[in-house]
């Protein structure tokens, strides 16, 4: 990947919506190299998809909480169990495998302190081998992208 096709990228995540002629003024190419670059990013498997980004409170799901898990035993039947049933919960959005004190790291919406309760006591602790769970509330973003920085 050049620093040609990382302009489109960038410019994609920008504006998933714009067009080929609006993303090949942005990053200086002609229309047909450039569709011709984003074609062989998405076949390369460089960019993995299109998607609306939706505004959670407008959405219904107000409340962010980071969840950090810690699991009991690590071995395979655990881990793989414990990942399965994540996957399967609609209200995770993010699950990062982390160094250090915690195993896991979670990003969660829900609706409200009654929801997310709810969302401990009848999707996390069902799962077992759990060790520890703490929790942050969100109560404000300083910033949130999708656009990745320059590299180099």
């Amino acid at each position: 990947m050049d620093e040609k096709d990382r302009q489109i990228i960038r410019a994609l995540q920008r504006n998933g919506r714009a067009t080929n002629l609006e993303i090949a003024a942005e990053v200086n190419l002609s229309p047909s190299p450039c569709l011709r670059r984003i074609r062989l990013l998405e076949e390369a498997g460089a960019i993995l998809g299109y998607r609306a980004i939706a505004d959670q409170g407008a959405y219904g799901l107000p409340v962010t909480v980071f969840i950090r898990i810690r699991l009991e035993r690590h071995s395979d039947e655990v881990v793989k169990h414990f990942e399965s049933r994540i996957r399967a919960l609609d209200e995770v959005l993010d699950c990062h495998l982390l160094t250090g004190a915690a195993d896991y790291h979670l990003r969660v919406v829900v609706a409200g302190l009654e929801a997310y309760e709810s969302f401990i006591r009848n999707r996390i602790h069902p799962i077992g081998g759990i060790a520890s769970i703490e929790s942050s509330f969100v109560y404000g973003t300083v910033k949130n992208t999708g656009v990745f920085p320059r590299v180099g």
